[in-house]
């Protein structure tokens, strides 16, 4: 079962080094084939360097600035049966890569499964808000998928797909740029196959949007670009703040 790991990256120099750490921590030890594919997504910065300084990362460069431009180059340049779609802020938690391959050993039928993110630089406060948010997610997407029968939840970045899924469904809808690309592949999946979320899959994450934004602001907007894309099949907006730019090393937190 060959594995790639699909890391888009745009202005990533500060974070870029501790996911391609996390991942090669734990390829190493993981006894099967895995491809890590970094995608310089239209960086002004030192991303595309610090790609290039590890041996085992394929770089792509994808200039059309967006998400889902970046993550279907990466699809497209990947050879693995499962792709893992993974933030270029966020780590892998010890344990992550062997529950991936033991969910898919187990399930060989499931198209794609997803957990979600804990961010490692909120507040206790934030991060209990942040736990709120997902429990209230969850009951309304089991309502959707269980009761209503229509659409699931995959959280970007934090994702693993099958490759033969990915192609059925035409891949990344490259109309939209942020906001509910993740709800609408997991809507295109879930017309095909199990799409399975889990809060056992947990992801590490920076929560620099929540800080930037408001918890309460991304909690509404997330919410609102999610039942657009489930029911109406587009996100509510497709406008996102880019909020790269003023984040220094020296502002990270353990």
């Amino acid at each position: 079962m060959r594995l790639s790991f699909v890391v888009p990256a745009y202005n990533e120099e500060a974070y870029l080094t501790a996911c391609l750490d996390s991942i090669f921590a734990q390829t190493s030890v993981v006894g099967v084939p895995a491809e890590v594919i970094v995608v310089n997504n239209a960086s002004t910065d030192r991303t595309r360097e610090i790609a290039l300084a590890y041996r085992g990362v394929i770089l792509v460069d994808e200039p059309r600035k967006g998400l889902t431009f970046a993550r279907q180059a990466g699809f497209h340049a990947c050879t693995g049966e499962l792709i893992a779609n993974i933030d270029a802020d966020s780590r892998l938690p010890d344990g992550w890569l062997a529950q991936v391959l033991a969910a898919f050993t187990a399930r060989p039928a499931m198209l794609a499964l997803s957990g979600p993110l804990v961010y490692y630089d909120l507040t206790p406060r934030q991060c209990r808000l942040v736990r709120i948010f997902y429990a209230t997610a969850f009951l309304t997407y089991a309502f959707n998928r269980f009761v209503l029968h229509v659409g699931s939840m995959v959280q970007g970045g934090n994702f693993v797909v099958q490759r033969h899924a990915l192609e059925r469904i035409g891949g990344f809808n490259l109309a939209i740029s942020f906001y509910g690309e993740d709800t609408d592949l997991a809507r295109r999946l879930n017309e095909i196959g199990e799409v399975r979320f889990t809060f056992r899959l947990k992801m590490l994450s920076s929560g620099r949007r929540l800080n930037q934004e408001g918890i309460f602001t991304m909690a509404l907007r997330y919410s609102l670009n999610y039942l657009w894309t489930t029911f109406r099949e587009r996100p509510f907006s497709n406008e996102h703040l880019d909020i790269r730019e003023p984040m220094q090393p020296e502002d990270l937190r353990p």
